[in-house]
């Protein structure tokens, strides 16, 4: 016996049910640290920079650059287990960041999103959250203007050392 159109829309409904509430919980669950070796470095537009500081589990990336004083030589690297929609904001620090995220693999990645000159929030109340719309798996910040000076756009090769 074929089913009814109502139990078609109940098993559709339940189904979208399943999916949102998954979407949730993947959302709300911090990613786990990451257990392969990260780069060090990285090279564009012919310019090499070494990362000052590196990211790879939960505790590190949700302290970022808060705190840090940052320089026109400040690079971080933000490192996740897989690839996904990572948000970030500018909570406490102490200039506006270029965020660069990456699609990374082997020794080398593609700027998939961008955003400059993100702006310091000192009210974690009224932060932007910044979130890409294409997955990446690295996320690299440095100080206003470094995208600029480097000629970085979305699809921006960035090789690793």
């Amino acid at each position: 016996m074929a089913p009814t159109a109502r139990e078609v829309a109940v098993a559709a409904v339940a189904a979208i049910v399943i999916i949102a509430a998954y979407e949730v919980y993947s959302l709300s669950t911090p990613p786990g640290p990451v257990t392969s070796p990260v780069p060090t470095g990285f090279t564009v537009g012919g310019k090499t920079y070494v990362f000052n500081f590196t990211a790879t589990n939960q505790s590190e990336r949700e302290a970022g650059l808060m705190d840090r004083k940052v320089t026109a030589a400040t690079t971080m690297l933000f490192a996740f287990p897989s690839k996904g929609l990572w948000s970030f904001w500018m909570y406490d620090t102490n200039t506006s960041l270029d965020m660069i995220w990456l699609n990374a693999a082997g020794d080398s990645a593609s700027v998939v999103y961008l955003v400059t000159s993100a702006p310091p929030c000192y009210d974690s109340s009224k932060c932007t959250v910044y979130t890409p719309i294409s997955a990446a798996n690295y996320v690299i910040e440095a100080k206003a203007g470094f995208a600029a000076a480097n000629d970085i756009g979305i699809g921006t090769v960035i090789r690793f050392d």
